[in-house]
């Protein structure tokens, strides 16, 4: 009597499961629920209309536009990232105030504006779009670009004293803290 030998099926690859029907229909959940919840209070209505309305455009947005998504986000610190979001929002702060100081007393400028190129260590584009995002929210820069290569940061600094101290600022306040969360 043999007995059986092993299974070839399991010396086969693996093949990843496709994503269920409603993944696909539904691929960034969240967005689609925001997208809803905004038409709705954009046109201040509950009605049945305005509901199957938004659901259609709450579901055909995120499909249309799924390749100008970047890749999935991972986050690896959360602490860091209300870290972060601290830094942001003091910084916000204190540049608003700046601003402010300068918009009422504009001779009493200290220096002149000026742009500072900031080499990047990090790389993942949601990081490079979430930094894109902080140094063009805070008041006192008013403009950034983003290389090609992704290796060089352009930001145009409203008041620029020292360019060495913008660039060790960003990498420090921000680049560093990315890098911890996304890479």
């Amino acid at each position: 009597m043999t007995q059986p030998g092993p299974s070839t099926a399991s010396n086969a690859p693996a093949v990843p499961p496709r994503p269920g029907l409603l993944r696909r229909l539904v691929p960034a959940p969240l967005l689609s629920l925001a997208l809803l919840g905004l038409w709705l209070l954009l046109n201040r209505s509950l009605s049945a209309g305005h509901l199957v309305l938004g659901a259609v455009l709450a579901l055909a947005i995120p499909l249309l536009t799924a390749g100008l998504r970047p890749l999935p986000v991972r986050i690896r610190k959360p602490g860091t990232v209300l870290r972060l979001a601290l830094t942001v929002v003091a910084d916000t702060t204190r540049s608003n105030l700046a601003v402010a100081r300068l918009l009422l007393a504009p001779g009493r400028r200290r220096h002149p504006a000026g742009f500072v190129h900031i080499p990047l260590d990090v790389r993942d584009p949601n990081a490079l779009a979430v930094l894109a995002m902080i140094v063009c929210i805070t008041p006192g820069t008013a403009w950034a670009e983003i290389s090609l290569d992704r290796s060089m940061l352009l930001l145009h600094v409203l008041e620029l004293d020292d360019p060495a101290t913008v660039i060790a600022d960003v990498k420090q306040r921000y680049e560093a803290p990315l890098m911890e969360i996304f890479e």
